[in-house]
């Protein structure tokens, strides 16, 4: 049996890029290059991650496909368009999480469970549509790559739906009444790479975690419903 190279664990960032995010835009481009800055800037701590990176809107669109941040120079270039659409990204993720784990095993890694994290600052434009695809994309029977899903909802997005999408009640969460929506994203960003990098330590344990940090100035969504 070849031996396996070690233990991986992909993340996929959901970037809402609609049109209502558009004065947000920096906000949005900067909180993707410190989280590639700063998983370069951690050799040790990139090694155990692969990082993919997806603007939606009525689409998917790969700004980073999973990628070793290592070697990794693409900085992640954000596209503001549309309208929000759930259901597209659940459908791509249904395709594209459990290529990306069969091309990783293949290439001789242990793959741990994958990680979503899902940033929307409104509620979906196509209605309940998405919920049939999500449903399947987080069923181990189904789908045995099901990610954990992390939601965080900003600007007009519900903390119920929040909570529909993300995988555990603790995995969702809503930034404060009259928090600025740009101050919101950064630390949004600021969570993702603390997460992240826990995470990636305890990969070598005895009992890996998925260690999720709730984000400066958000709630659980739980706690708003």
């Amino acid at each position: 049996m070849p031996d396996v190279k070690g233990v991986l664990l992909p993340a996929y960032v959901l970037a809402d890029e609609s049109g209502s995010m558009g004065p947000y835009r920096r906000e949005l481009s900067d909180g993707l290059l410190s989280l590639c800055e700063s998983l370069r800037a951690e050799p040790m701590i990139a090694a155990k991650l692969r990082l993919a990176v997806l603007g939606f809107s009525e689409d998917v669109q790969v700004r980073l496909a999973i990628a070793d941040m290592r070697t990794e120079t693409t900085v992640p270039q954000v596209i503001i368009r549309g309208v929000t659409n759930y259901g597209a990204v659940f459908s791509d993720l249904l395709y594209r999480i459990p290529a990306d784990v069969q091309w990783l095993r293949g290439q001789g890694y242990k793959v741990h469970r994958p990680v979503v994290f899902f940033m929307s600052d409104g509620q979906p434009t196509d209605g309940n549509g998405w919920r049939s695809t999500h449903a399947t994309l987080v069923d181990k029977a189904q789908t045995p790559a099901a990610p954990n899903i992390i939601a965080c909802g900003i600007g007009d997005a519900k903390p119920a739906t929040m909570v529909d999408v993300a995988t555990n009640d603790q995995f969702a969460f809503v930034a404060k009444p009259g928090v600025n929506i740009g101050a919101a994203i950064s630390e949004f960003f600021a969570a993702l790479v603390s997460s992240l990098v826990e995470s990636s330590q305890a990969l070598n344990s005895v009992n890996p975690t998925l260690v999720i940090n709730r984000p400066d100035q958000f709630t659980m969504a739980i706690d708003e419903v």
